[in-house]
């Protein structure tokens, strides 16, 4: 099929701005799709079909497809393939029925006027996604590019930052890059009060930590403290052996069975932010840790699900790892697990009951793999002095289909 629908990139300076290749493709389309923002940047002369997004967007993108081959063209802003409409469409149409062209993002506008290197810096959006994922970008000396949701976000971003010990850090909001309109506003997160700001902006934040901050690492094997959780919780050293083992990969799908606090599933997709989790629990109290963690510690994309997890994990997509820290003794886990793995996918299992180690030797019998014995010391008082304290050994097996 011919390439009949096109995806342009626009800027602040609206048509004028557009590249000659961008000019003749928008001319020649028959349908205009875009935001009325982007729609009231053509003539008023212009007399073609228009079409503004429809909530929910899904309803777009499905009047889009059933109006295949036509000759359609969406406007959209910057970069679409940059957290834009041009990431959803090419899910559901092939590449090779659309023409993309490009704008400069709003990241790259913003690091042309900071003068910051965009190899170095962590970028992310807050629009329709939830402010809790800034946290786990934030460290000492960390350069953020955050595509803001309204006028309201920089505030928001500098309360995210006091509450988290970084009060001191540098907030710059670029409103309306490349347009006649284009204002830059700096401030510190602590004494933030600026309020009359472009809906359109885009937030730049220089990491500052107070003096005495000690900050969470992305690497594996948080402090037992940064959870919440009632003594169900796979304790540092263990979790960062267990992380190892089950060793995440940008994209890959974990199931975190009998999550307990979500502590495993919670550092799984802080490893990298394209990674996603499951975490199914049954305690109703532990749910709640687990959503409150989750979003405490920048993650609340995790998905939870309540129920006992044979009953449930029929019906979740295709596992890359799974990880069993609970219920290893459940009827028929194993079989559904395995059957569910991905190909080349792995389940790690932590036990620390003979009944969980008998039933993981049988998982041995029918699926080989290997054990780990974990044995922690932990120096604690004893009296005036300190001295070795052990922790419950677990017995850890994976298996790799």
């Amino acid at each position: 099929m011919n390439k009949w629908l096109s995806i342009i990139g626009i800027g602040e300076d609206g048509i004028e701005g557009l590249s000659k290749i961008a000019v003749s493709v928008l001319n020649q389309a028959k349908i205009i799709i875009g935001g009325e923002r982007h729609l009231a940047m053509l003539p008023p002369e212009d007399r073609r079909e228009k079409i503004t997004w429809k909530s929910p967007f899904h309803n777009s993108i499905q009047e889009i497809i059933n109006r295949r081959g036509e000759s359609i063209c969406i406007l959209a802003s910057g970069d679409p393939l940059c957290y834009g409409v041009g990431a959803t469409i090419i899910k559901h149409i092939p590449i090779d029925e659309i023409t993309i062209i490009p704008a400069p993002s709003a990241f790259s506008l913003a690091c042309s006027r900071l003068g910051w290197n965009f190899t170095e810096i962590e970028t992310l959006s807050l629009c329709g996604r939830p402010v809790s994922l800034l946290q786990s970008y934030i460290y000492p000396g960390a350069k953020l590019l955050v595509l803001s949701e309204g006028k309201n976000t920089p505030k928001i971003v500098a309360e995210i930052l006091i509450k988290h010990g970084y009060g001191d850090s540098k907030i710059t909001v670029l409103e309306r890059m490349g347009g006649i309109h284009e204002r830059i506003l700096t401030g510190v997160a602590d004494s933030w009060n600026e309020t009359e700001i472009a809906a359109l902006n885009t937030i730049a934040v220089e990491c500052i930590a107070d003096v005495g901050i000690v900050s969470l690492s992305r690497f594996p094997g948080l402090p037992d403290n940064a959870f919440h959780h009632d003594g169900q919780l796979t304790k540092r050293e263990v979790r960062a052996v267990t992380l190892s083992t089950l060793a995440p990969l940008p994209g890959e799908l974990l199931w975190d069975i009998g999550a307990g606090c979500g502590s495993i599933s919670i550092e799984w997709m802080r490893s990298n932010i394209r990674c996603r989790a499951i975490a199914i629990e049954q305690n109703n109290n532990r749910l709640n840790y687990i959503a409150d963690n989750a979003a405490a510690l920048g993650t609340p994309n995790l998905q939870i699900i309540a129920g006992k997890s044979p009953e449930v994990i029929k019906h979740l997509p295709t596992p890359d790892a799974i990880f069993i820290g609970g219920g290893v003794t459940a009827p028929g886990l194993f079989e559904i697990c395995w059957n569910a793995l991905c190909p080349g996918g792995r389940i790690v299992a932590n036990v620390v009951t003979l009944a969980g180690e008998k039933t993981l030797f049988e998982w041995y019998e029918k699926a080989g793999g290997n054990f780990t014995r974990i044995s922690i010391q932990r120096a604690e008082p004893i009296g005036k002095f300190l001295g070795w304290k052990g922790m419950s050994q677990v017995t850890q097996w994976v298996g790799y289909k």
